[in-house]
C-alpha cells in the first residue's frame, strides 16, 4: 500500500488557518473595491488558471559537475505521476503533466493514462529528446540530430519524434514540443544556412505526420551545449521556421533561453500579434538558462510577461491559446516543494496582471502620461494577492498552505521508505 495525503488531512490542516484567511481575503476585498475591482471575480479567475508540471521536474536535477540525489526520488514514470498528483492535490493549479520521451517510455500507455487519471491528472505536450543518446541507439547525436550532416542520423531523429506523436496520441496529448541541442562549438564546424535547411526538411517530415488537431511547439535556446552557433537560437529563427511550416507550428518561449536583459515581454507581444505564440516554459534565471524556481529571482519580469498575456486574453486576441508549463531543475531543494512554490508564483503573477486597470492604462498611454502608466502597472505588481491564491486553493479542496501541509504529512519520508535509493533513477535534469 503506497502512502498518500488524504483529503481529511488537508481539511484538518486548513481548519487551523481558515479564520485568518477569511479576515485577510475580506480585507483585500475592501482594498480592491476602492479600486473598482471585484475580489470574487478575481478569485474565480485564479481558480480557473492552470499550468502543467513536467515529469522530469519531480526528480533532483544537477549540473555539469554533479548530481546529488534526494530521498524518495521517483524511480520511474509511475512514481513521477504520484509526485505530480500530490502537487496538484495541494495547489489545485497543475492538472496536466508533460512527459519526456524516452525518459518516460513504458510498455503500457493505457495503464499510465489510468494512473494519471487516478490522481486527477491528464497529459500535456509530449517532449521529444534528441539531445542525448538513448540506450541501444544506433547513431549518435553528438554532432547533431535533426540537422546532422548524415541523412541516416536525421532519419533516426525524425522517427523518434514520430514515435513521440504516437505515444502522445495514446496518452491523450495534442502537442509535440521539439527542442534540439544542434549547433556548433567552433567556426567552420557547420555551414550555418545548410544546418537550418536540414532542420526545416526534418521538421517538415514531422509536421506532415501531425494529427489534424495537433500542434508542434518549436523551442529555441541561445546557447548550450552549442557555444558558437545554435541552429534555433532565438525567437526570430523559431518564428521563421514556424511560419514556413504552417499554422500547426508555433513558437515556445522558455524564460531562461535568451540573452541577458532581453525584453522577453516584447517578444511575447510580437508572437501574440503574429498568432504564433505556443506558450511558455516557466522558470527563473540570474546568469543564463539557470532553470531556477519561477519568481525566485526576478518576479517583476514574470509579472510583465503576464501583463502581456492577460492583455491578450482580455481583448480576445486572435489565435491566443497558450500552453503553460513549469520547466525547472531542482538541485538543492525538495522538487515537490519547489514545483508547488513555482505554481503559486506563476498564479500570483497572473492574478496581479489581472488587477491592472486596462482602461486607465490605455488613457495614460494615449496621453503620453509616462509615469502615470508605469504607476498603474506597478500598483498591480505590488499588491499582495496571497489571500486570493489561498482562497482559490481552499475552494477547490486544495491546501491553504501547500508546503506546510506537505511537510506536516511526512510524504517525503514515507516515499523514502517505499522507494529504495537508486543510482539509475530516470528523474531530474543533469
Amino acid at each position: 500500500m503506497t502512502f498518500s495525503i488524504s483529503a481529511e488531512f488537508i481539511a484538518e490542516q486548513n481548519s487551523k488557518k481558515e479564520s485568518h484567511l477569511a479576515e485577510d481575503h475580506a480585507a483585500l476585498g475592501r482594498q480592491l473595491a476602492r479600486r473598482g475591482v471585484d475580489i470574487e471575480a478575481v478569485t474565480e479567475r485564479a481558480m480557473d488558471y492552470a499550468v502543467a508540471v513536467p515529469t522530469w521536474g519531480v526528480g533532483t536535477g544537477g549540473t555539469r559537475f554533479a548530481r546529488f540525489p534526494g530521498p524518495g526520488e521517483p524511480r520511474h514514470v509511475f512514481d513521477k505521476i504520484e509526485d505530480c498528483g500530490v502537487i496538484h492535490q495541494l495547489t489545485r493549479t497543475t492538472p496536466t503533466v508533460s512527459p519526456h520521451i524516452p525518459w518516460d517510455k513504458v510498455s503500457d500507455y493505457s495503464a499510465l493514462r489510468q494512473k494519471a487519471a487516478s490522481h486527477d491528472l491528464s497529459f500535456d505536450a509530449v517532449n521529444s529528446n534528441t539531445f542525448q543518446d538513448a540506450k541501444d541507439q544506433i547513431r549518435s547525436y553528438k554532432f547533431g540530430s535533426l540537422t546532422h550532416a548524415d541523412v541516416g542520423t536525421r532519419a533516426q531523429a525524425i522517427e523518434h519524434n514520430l514515435e513521440c506523436i504516437e505515444i502522445g496520441r495514446k496518452l491523450g496529448s495534442s502537442a509535440l514540443t521539439v527542442w534540439i541541442a544542434d549547433g556548433s562549438n567552433f567556426p567552420g564546424q557547420s555551414n550555418l544556412n545548410a544546418a537550418f535547411d536540414r532542420y526545416m526538411d526534418s521538421l517538415k517530415a514531422i509536421y506532415d505526420e501531425l494529427p489534424k488537431d495537433w500542434f508542434v511547439f518549436l523551442e529555441h535556446k541561445l546557447y548550450e551545449p552549442a557555444f558558437y552557433s545554435t541552429v534555433i537560437s532565438d525567437w526570430g529563427s523559431s518564428f521563421m521556421a514556424a511560419s514556413e511550416l504552417g499554422p500547426k507550428a508555433k513558437c515556445l518561449v522558455d524564460l531562461g533561453h535568451h540573452a541577458p536583459n532581453t525584453n522577453i515581454e516584447q517578444i511575447v507581444a510580437r508572437l501574440i500579434r503574429a498568432e504564433k505564440l505556443a506558450g511558455f516554459h516557466f522558470n527563473d534565471s540570474k546568469y543564463g538558462d539557470d532553470d531556477l524556481d519561477s519568481g525566485s529571482v526576478d518576479p517583476f519580469r514574470l509579472f510583465l510577461v503576464f501583463n502581456e498575456l492577460v492583455d491578450a486574453e482580455l481583448r480576445k486576441a486572435s489565435g491566443f491559446n497558450p500552453a503553460y508549463m513549469i520547466d525547472q531543475s531542482h538541485n538543492v531543494t525538495d522538487p515537490i516543494e519547489s514545483l508547488m512554490q513555482s505554481a503559486s508564483e506563476i498564479l500570483r503573477a497572473y492574478v496581479q496582471a489581472s488587477l491592472v486597470d486596462r482602461h486607465a492604462l490605455a488613457l495614460a498611454q494615449a496621453e503620453s502620461d509616462v509615469l502615470g502608466g508605469h504607476l498603474l502597472v506597478k500598483q498591480a505588481f505590488i499588491t499582495d494577492v496571497s489571500p486570493i491564491l489561498a482562497e482559490a486553493r481552499r475552494r477547490k479542496a486544495g491546501a491553504i498552505d501547500p508546503i506546510g501541509v506537505y511537510r506536516a504529512s511526512g510524504y517525503r519520508n514515507q516515499k523514502a521508505q517505499e522507494r529504495p535509493a537508486s543510482t539509475t533513477a530516470s528523474a531530474g535534469i543533469v
